[in-house]
């Protein structure tokens, strides 16, 4: 058993540790090693064109997050007072939105927004004023809404999980201490969640951020950092790739350990208060 599980990860990691290990190659031939160097790393961020999809990969990655912890927060606070019947069922929506692939949400968007875009862009035209009225179409916005919308399933089902372990003790507690709703959830509910929240952000955007199928349906003539890496892939790889990959990776462990932090001290924080 030991000898199947050190093959399964070593299958698993082996690839992941050559691309970190190839990353700091001096030679231009990605399979070849010929000595250390962190060259690549800085021909990598003097690229242009890589700079501007990553920027393009954070402003998309924040918005969207942010809206998912937003709304998320929202529908898990609407969901937890529902009867159970109702609860059980968007309580497998959103697990439903977990599990659909990423080429459905991908063409389903694209559909979607196709169709939503042929009745406004006509709509607009018709009560635009001068001779150039705006055309919407794929870009920022729609690779925001599809990240944000299947992103937020993930922030609902954080939350939901939390403020289910809190029970209705301390809103009641808070009620008869003439506490405001709007009081009760600011002072008490709110700081109690919080954590979950912010858990839920930062894995919402380690979502966005390597997201590529989603984001190659709808991204239109906008280019995130997966896209980049992708298209760069198809002429051939090279260090400079392995060293754009070994930085996301490094970076999305510190947002997902971020997480699994703000995660126990949670569960902490909840062990405490029982």
């Amino acid at each position: 058993m030991r000898a199947l599980v050190s093959a399964v990860y070593l299958f698993l990691y082996a690839p992941i540790a050559l691309v970190v290990l190839f990353s700091f190659n001096a030679g231009r031939n990605a399979s070849e090693f010929t000595g250390f160097s962190a060259a690549w790393y800085a021909k990598a961020f003097s690229n242009t064109f890589l700079i501007q999809a990553l920027q393009n990969s954070l402003i998309i990655a924040f918005t969207s997050a942010t809206l998912a912890a937003v709304f998320g927060t929202m529908a898990a606070l609407a969901i937890e007072r529902m009867g159970p019947r109702m609860r059980v069922v968007f309580d497998g929506l959103f697990a439903a939105a977990i599990v659909v692939p990423g080429v459905v949400i991908g063409i389903a968007t694209l559909v979607a927004l196709a169709a939503v875009f042929s009745v406004l862009n006509p709509a607009v035209a018709s009560l635009w004023p001068g001779d150039s009225p705006p055309q919407f179409g794929l870009g920022y916005a729609s690779i925001i809404a599809a990240h944000g919308l299947f992103s937020m399933a993930v922030v609902t089902m954080i939350v939901r999980a939390r403020i289910a372990s809190l029970g209705r003790d301390i809103v009641e507690a808070s009620g008869d201490l003439y506490a405001t709703p709007w009081g009760t959830f600011r002072q008490v509910v709110l700081p109690q969640i919080m954590p979950s929240i912010l858990a839920g952000f930062l894995l919402a955007f380690t979502f966005s951020f390597d997201d590529f199928i989603v984001a190659f349906f709808v991204a239109g003539s906008k280019s995130t950092l997966p896209i980049y890496v992708f298209a760069s892939i198809r002429r051939g790889v090279t260090p400079e790739v392995n060293a754009v990959a070994t930085t996301v990776l490094v970076a999305s462990l510190f947002l997902i350990f971020a997480a699994r932090l703000l995660m126990r001290e949670k569960s902490r924080t909840g062990q405490g208060d029982t």
